[in-house]
């Protein structure tokens, strides 16, 4: 009777274990289903996106082949502008230079100032629009001997091996400060001149370890200098002078009251009504 009854027991609990295992493989069935539709809901999802991503890439593709194109086309509208003088604003010519998408006939541009902001243009060209005032002097519009005069004395000494170039340099700096009784102001037609016999006093103070003879020489060779750097806006002249009761030939270094110096220039007109008094005008650097 004891063992009827144990072996009842045990069977009621395996039944009971086998109804609990059935239904927790039908919550598992469930929850794998579910898993299994999450699942392919996702892969849906991921093949919609793939598609999506597809698409995008060839209209990236597209677009980048238009924006090449229209990059090469603005290059070339802005290579034939700026060869017909136009002034384009730096900001928007910079990506095509960087890119090298300008086709000129000159391997450079330059950028200037205007009251309005920066800009580039070819070389020495004015604006046929006229549009922008105030356009600061670019180097490239300088005379030479205003590009040198423009540098320090460090780096004058660097880029100078001619020591009568250097010597020129500063002669126009002091031209431009008014720091020394060098240049003279003129008259009928004349702006500035500057006397050899000057010079040479000028060079032994400047230079300090020269005799009066060479500082003669190196007054001569400064002058053809200063002829020279000017591209020959500066010309000379042989003047009669008188000293110590002796009459002498004496070189002379004249600057006409016309002569078209970039910053500076003044027309004929303009000094015939002034009786040939000095005077400059800024230039819009052209």
């Amino acid at each position: 009777m004891t063992d009827s009854n144990s072996l009842e027991d045990r069977f009621n609990a395996l039944e009971a274990t086998i109804e609990q295992q059935a239904a927790r493989i039908d919550e598992l069935e469930t929850d794998l289903e579910s898993e299994r539709q999450a699942r392919e809901a996702a892969e849906t999802r991921v093949d919609d996106l793939e598609a999506i991503v597809e698409r995008q890439d060839a209209l990236l593709d597209a677009l980048r082949k238009r924006m090449k194109t229209s990059r090469g086309m603005l290059g070339e509208l802005q290579s034939r502008e700026l060869e017909k003088g136009a002034h384009l604003c730096w900001e928007y010519v910079k990506p095509t230079l960087d890119d090298d998408l300008l086709d000129l006939h000159e391997d450079t541009v330059e950028r200037i100032s205007k009251d309005d902001g920066k800009y580039v243009r070819m070389p020495a060209e004015s604006d046929p629009l006229e549009r922008g005032d105030g356009v600061s002097l670019a180097h490239g519009d300088l005379l030479p001997i205003q590009q040198l005069a423009q540098l320090d004395e460090e780096t004058l000494q660097s880029v100078t091996d001619a020591r009568p170039d250097r010597l020129a340099a500063q002669v126009w700096q002091a031209r431009q400060e008014s720091s020394a009784d060098l240049w003279n102001t003129g008259c009928n037609g004349v702006r500035e001149y500057l006397d050899a016999g000057e010079l040479a006093t000028w060079i032994r103070i400047q230079e300090g370890d020269v005799s009066r003879d060479y500082a003669t020489k190196l007054a001569r060779r400064t002058i053809d200098a200063l002829l020279d750097l000017s591209k020959h806006r500066l010309y000379d002249e042989l003047r009669s002078r008188r000293a110590d009761g002796l009459q002498y030939k004496e070189r002379r270094v004249v600057l006409p009251a016309d002569a078209e110096i970039p910053g500076e220039t003044r027309s004929r007109s303009e000094s015939a009504e002034s009786g040939g008094v000095p005077a400059t005008t800024g230039v819009a650097g052209d």
